[in-house]
């Protein structure tokens, strides 16, 4: 695949934590943004602004890994087979040919990528990623003995497609308890439920992705957990998809005090 941007970026903290952050990215190769509709060409079901609303991470000497290409280019957080995530639920793909309102990705039906095509961006894209991302984890076990992986998520919080209703607007997922130490799971729930006027919850709709999953692994000191927060928590949910400090400000110390209390625990404090 032909592609002028790299597939991440990369800043290394001081601490045993990685926060990533794969959904983040707009960039979509001009070629293949010919073959999108103009609806796509927009990128609308990307999670705005994380980089923004976790300007502290460099305080507290977290590691940051960044995503720059759109999910629609290829998902970062699918499994590189894409098997479900979610079986007998509707979901998105690897390389996904719907946006989340169901509409289509691509402009003419055969223009949807073929097996070769997908090969091609999962070696451009994805694996540059999740080496990266294998990596940093791994330098920061041997350095500390311990490792912490916070993969941050955000969507808009109506999608009918996905689930009914308003969804909760700090999902904590830990693969159902199978990502990190149980715990650590409780503590942060207990962080989230002290956001004043958000909801949250633990594993409900959302349990964690293919990278929560598939590194969080507490037996052997790796602990990882993804948060999806709703737009309405920072921004505006509707186009341009603006930030809006006004709200964004009430949710941050709360979204601090939960990377603080992971910090803790993978710190033994």
């Amino acid at each position: 695949m032909q592609t002028n941007e790299p597939p991440f970026r990369f800043r290394q903290g001081t601490r045993p934590l990685l926060i990533s952050m794969p959904h983040v990215g707009t960039y979509v190769p001009p070629d293949l943004a010919a073959r999108f509709t103009d609806a796509a060409r927009h990128v609308p079901d990307t999670d705005w602004h994380l980089e923004r609303l976790y300007d502290f991470a460099d305080e507290l000497g977290a590691s940051v890994l960044v995503g720059t290409h759109s999910r629609y280019v290829i998902d970062l957080n699918r499994p590189p087979d894409n098997a479900s995530l979610y079986p007998g639920q509707s979901v998105t793909s690897l390389c996904p040919t719907d946006i989340f309102d169901n509409t289509p990705i691509y402009a003419k039906p055969g223009d949807e990528p073929d097996e070769a095509e997908i090969d091609a961006r999962r070696k451009a894209i994805w694996e540059p990623y999740h080496r990266q991302l294998a990596a940093e984890l791994a330098r920061i076990r041997t350095v500390h003995g311990v490792a912490g992986l916070w993969d941050a998520h955000s969507i808009c919080s109506v999608v009918p497609r996905f689930f009914d209703g308003k969804l909760t607007d700090l999902n904590l997922g830990t693969g159902k308890g199978s990502s990190c130490a149980e715990r650590l799971g409780e503590r942060l729930l207990v962080e989230a439920k002290a956001a004043t006027g958000f909801t949250s919850v633990l594993n409900g709709r959302f349990t964690g992705g293919y990278i929560t999953r598939h590194y969080g692994q507490p037996a052997r000191n790796v602990h990882a957990v993804q948060l999806e927060m709703t737009w309405s928590c920072y921004m505006e949910e509707h186009a341009p998809f603006e930030y809006a400090p006004e709200i964004a400000k009430h949710i941050t110390p709360h979204l601090r005090r939960m990377l603080e209390a992971m910090l803790d625990f993978v710190e033994g404090r």
